[in-house]
């Protein structure tokens, strides 16, 4: 996927994070850099809401791979 502001790439969070807070039939993203700008705030703040939307099991996040060691 490509941003379809900057034309960088768009992981899968960012277009989770996208159809979030856009629309949720959205088809073209936004990568994180770009979608904070949009909504004027710090990449910090919308990487704490997915996993803040993640830990509630939206389904627009995948759920995090357990760490190495972890059962």
């Amino acid at each position: 996927m490509i941003c379809r502001k900057c034309g960088g790439p768009v992981s899968a969070d960012a277009a989770g994070m996208t159809k979030k807070m856009v629309n949720r039939a959205e088809t073209s993203f936004f990568c994180l850099p770009c979608l904070a700008e949009e909504f004027k705030c710090p990449v910090s703040l919308l990487l704490e809401k997915i996993e803040h939307f993640r830990a509630q099991g939206c389904t627009l996040f995948e759920p995090k791979a357990p760490e190495k060691g972890e059962n």
